[in-house]
């Protein structure tokens, strides 16, 4: 029996995290060999027996089924299966209450701290040319997901107020930070759609230690908040916001510093209700800020006009068009999410309690992160930057690679040449005016709506009231 059963000091847990950053060549490929996930298990004082569904096991078919398009446990026992046949191994029990059984022992902690160091170790290792005057910037956005609707997870995340109970879904917002150089997912933050402390300003709050020294946090007007600045600020970080639709800016006022471009003070803000009187009197009294406005002329629209505020002040170091074009590029935040939630296919998550519905998110963000890590490697030396790579044609030829090299982390590290060669080969254009409709051509299936819950519905149906059929037209 090998078990985990020492709580780790500071300084060793400390260690253990940023081991990553003194290795060199693919670091997240050691991050999931096993020494590595049974030593984060041991980190945080998880338990476990040498039995078929280690810990390593565990998340190498979990992280598996993250990544494929059946996203089933079945599917993923499927290929543990094949793995075990090749290893000349005898075959495991077709039933997958093992594997899911195995799947509620791994720690969430685990998971999540997998995530971070993965997303952080190819963040701290990106070449210099991808970055902003030298600094790293981190995009800040949140959205929202949906999960089974069982008792379990609508106590935890309730449904919106507007659906009638039964007819809904359990609701959660998240909010991630990610890296505008790499794109990998640095840090997450998930809570109710609803209720106190849950808007997106709230979970920053319960994240916003990642943002370090040097740092610019790039956010939408959401985040141009006085006190979103001032936290960033005493971690000696700047913040590039777009200007709230609340606040009113008259360029005409303030030290000119170019056209449409001035300096401009801030009186303290009135105190929220999550803030402590003896906080809010420890906090500036004003801020000086840089306001800018610019024009984004779409094809076949009207002209957008933006004003972007930021703590950015020196003109010379970073000129309006600078900054505009660093702003342009906060839509990275909507197509990496769009990336997580739609190509990845977490829009709808599948775990039924709470505890494995943000296990299941720590999962996706991981392979999320394991692909940014891999495309981030591709474009290493050959004059080309992450993001002008497709995710999806990276995460298909992942996907392939993933068929043949199950769980074999030395064959992948053998063949890592061509995968990187074939990823390489996979670039996105450079599109920011890109013009489409948003619209589909292709027509839903036209099926009634669900007006009453499926349990109510199944019994009238029984009794043959009602019959739900397909609409004709």
């Amino acid at each position: 029996m090998d078990q985990s059963t020492f709580n780790p000091t500071a300084g060793q847990a400390k260690a253990i995290r940023n081991q990553l950053d003194r290795q060199t060549g693919l670091p997240f490929l050691e991050l999931l060999s096993a020494p590595e996930v049974e030593s984060t298990c041991r980190v945080w004082n998880h338990q476990w027996r040498n039995r078929i569904y280690t810990p390593w096991i565990t998340l190498s078919m979990f992280l598996s089924q993250s990544l494929s398009s059946d996203h089933s446990c079945n599917d993923a026992l499927e290929r543990f299966q094949r793995y075990r046949k090749d290893c000349g191994l005898p075959p495991v029990t077709d039933d997958t209450s093992s594997y899911c059984e195995a799947r509620q022992r791994l720690p969430e902690d685990v998971v999540w701290d997998l995530f971070r160091r993965s997303g952080q170790s190819v963040h701290n290792k990106a070449d210099a040319k991808w970055l902003f005057e030298g600094r790293p910037v981190k995009l800040i956005d949140g959205s929202t997901v949906v999960m089974p609707d069982t008792e379990a997870n609508q106590a935890e995340y309730p449904q919106s107020r507007s659906q009638k109970p039964g007819l809904g879904f359990p609701i959660a917002r998240i909010l991630l930070v990610i890296s505008l150089a790499v794109g990998t997912v640095l840090e997450a933050a998930v809570g109710p759609y609803k209720g106190k402390e849950t808007s997106e300003l709230g979970l920053l709050r319960q994240i916003s230690h990642v943002l370090q020294p040097g740092d610019i946090a790039l956010g939408d007007r959401f985040f141009g908040s006085y006190w979103v600045i001032v936290d960033a600020q005493s971690r000696g970080a700047d913040v590039v916001a777009r200007l709230h639709q609340t606040r009113r800016t008259d360029f005409r006022r303030g030290r000119r510093l170019g056209p449409h471009d001035h300096i401009v003070t801030w009186p303290k803000a009135q105190r929220p209700e999550w803030m402590s009187s003896a906080e809010y009197a420890k906090m500036p009294k004003e801020l000086e800020l840089r306001e800018i406005r610019f024009q984004i002329k779409d094809p076949g629209k009207r002209s957008r006009v933006i004003v972007i505020v930021t703590t950015l002040l020196d003109a010379k170091k970073y000129p309006a068009s600078g900054l505009a074009n660093l702003f342009r590029q906060r839509w990275n935040a909507e197509l990496d999410i769009r990336s997580i939630k739609t190509t990845m296919d977490m829009e709808m998550l599948r775990t039924k309690t709470p505890d494995m519905v943000r296990k299941e998110i720590g999962m996706h963000l991981l392979a999320y992160n394991l692909i940014r890590g891999v495309m981030a490697e591709a474009a290493r030396g050959h004059d080309v930057q992450p993001r002008e790579l497709s995710f999806n044609g990276a995460r298909q030829t992942m996907r392939a690679f993933e068929e043949t090299h199950l769980y074999e982390p030395k064959q992948i590290a053998a063949d890592f040449p061509l995968l990187l060669h074939l990823i390489r080969q996979k670039r996105v254009g450079d599109r920011p005016d890109r013009n489409e409709p948003r619209a589909v051509k292709r027509r839903p299936k036209p099926y009634r709506l669900l007006t009453i819950p499926r349990r109510e519905a199944k019994a009238r149906i029984a009794r043959g009231e009602i019959i739900y059929a397909r609409i004709k037209h």
